[in-house]
Formats: structure tokens, sequence, C-alpha cells
């Protein structure tokens, strides 16, 4: 899968996918977009926590990795991260994005570009798990606190949003636990909570009016 290097409206770096005509991010800003909708509404309603266990579908250039592993060292938390990536993105296109957002030491960037390699490691008090499967591979039951879905769009890849895969999301939450993703189209909302998500709209990150969290209660 070809990939290019795009700068977005906040001065971060995306890729883009010439045969999907698709961007990893949003780009109207990807560090805005990965902080409002993965930090602010994914993590955060979990800071009085002391350990959280996350998982990402679609690890990406990591950058939804990254913040996580900030926040986790600003809040004192610790995170087991595993991430669902079918098709790793090169480990130098990994450190550009990160160096593009201001990552210049050398032990985060050669941490968090392994991830091409499958490996788990461990920094600081923040576990990587990248796990190189597709999403329907996967059978976790009530193994995690919080669901970053961050799939390319419906319009490029309609298979990613579908019931059975939020049937698995479902059953990979903790009771209490949380998904959220960029995507607020109304058949999603509506699958979702057909699958037994409570389901809220926030508003969006820049560019986007709206986003979604799920909630298994």
């Amino acid at each position: 899968m070809k990939r290019e290097l795009v700068k977005t409206a906040d001065g971060s770096l995306t890729l883009y996918v010439p045969e999907l005509d698709e961007h990893y991010h949003s780009i109207h800003g990807a560090l805005q977009e990965a902080q409002h909708v993965f930090i602010q509404h994914g993590l955060e309603p979990f800071k009085n926590h002391t350990s959280l266990r996350v998982l990402e579908m679609g690890l990406g250039t990591g950058l939804n990795a990254y913040l996580s592993y900030q926040w986790a060292a600003k809040n004192n938390i610790t995170i087991w991260y595993s991430g669902v990536e079918a098709y790793p993105v090169e480990g130098a296109l990994i450190a550009t994005c990160l160096k593009g957002i201001g990552v210049n030491q050398a032990e985060d960037l050669r941490f968090f570009s392994e991830i091409v390699y499958g490996k788990t490691q461990q920094i600081d008090r923040f576990t990587l798990e990248p796990i190189h499967a597709l999403w329907s591979d996967i059978d976790f039951m009530d193994a995690y606190d919080v669901i970053f879905y961050d799939a390319f769009g419906p319009r490029a890849q309609e298979e990613m949003w579908t019931m059975g895969n939020f049937e698995i999301a479902y059953k990979a939450l903790k009771k209490g636990g949380l998904m959220t993703t960029y995507c607020a189209k109304g058949q999603v909302k509506r699958d979702l909570k057909a699958v037994g998500f409570e389901v809220a709209t926030h508003p969006g990150p820049p560019g986007k009016r709206e986003m979604t969290v799920a909630w298994k209660w």
C-alpha cells in the first residue's frame, strides 16, 4: 500500500493512501484530532484510575499511542496499550511523523517506530503491544477499559464500520468501558446502539462538527 506524507493544518504530519483516496488523520490537524477524540474523550474520563488497558483499532503512525504514553506519564497512570494493525507503517515514516509533533528523544522515536516489528515492549509505565492482525481476528472478552476506533472512514472502508466489528469491540470492553471514534455517521451510531452501547455525540475536532463515544454499562 503506497503512503505519502502530507502536512495538516496544525503543522503535524499524516499519511495519504492514493489507493483509497484517504488520509490517516484529519487534514484539518492530525495532532488536534488525536488529542480531542482519543485523549480528551477517551482517556480523560479515566484519569482517576491507577492503571488502564487501551485497545486501538489501527496503530497507523503511532500518534495515538505516543499521546497516550505522554498522558500516562503526566497523570502517573500505568497503561497497557494494544494496537491492532494489519498493515504496519514503515518505522521511518512513523519516526518522521513523530518528529513533526516535536518528538526528538532518540529512545522515544526508536520505541514507537518499532511498532512495525510486532514485539511487545515497555517504556516507563507504558507497555505497547502491537497486534499484527485483522480486527475480525481478535477475540478479547472484558479485557479493556478504552477502545480507540480509528479505522479509515466509512467512505473508504465501509466494511470496517459494521455491527460485527462493533460486537467485537463491545465484547472486548470491560463493563463501564468506553469506545471513542471520530466518526459521527448516523448509521454507525444506530449500529452501536443495536449492539448494546449507550451512545453520546460530542463536538468534533477542528473541521468536523461531531464525534461519537459509546459506553458499555
